[in-house]
């Protein structure tokens, strides 16, 4: 049997994000095991598709996820980033984070 997971690298990053919002894409790419340039990638397909807000904090960067937006699968319209979040990350964490301003 081949190598999948139910998740797609967009997925899994979004759960990373939201785990840790200042998370490095050097990290990302390590824990998607795929480049530092996919990962550069998949960051910008989530900031131009309006799921994650990029903010420069010093050198580096900060993302905070927006949750009130529904997934983009016709399947689940009706639920939002946030509940899927809920589900894989645990709300309490993500609910803590989303309500921090730098």
């Amino acid at each position: 049997m081949g190598d999948w997971t139910f998740l797609t690298n967009h997925g899994r990053a979004l759960v990373l994000i939201a785990h840790e919002p200042q998370t490095r894409l050097r990290d990302l790419a390590a824990a998607l095991d795929v480049t530092e340039r996919t990962a550069y990638g998949i960051v910008s397909d989530l900031v131009a598709a309006g799921y994650l807000v990029k903010e420069r904090e010093g050198r580096r960067n900060r993302y905070q996820v927006q949750a009130h937006l529904p997934l983009r699968d016709a399947l689940s319209r009706e639920r939002t980033v946030g509940e899927l979040l809920d589900l894989l990350v645990g709300g309490e964490k993500v609910r803590r984070r989303r309500g921090r301003r730098p």
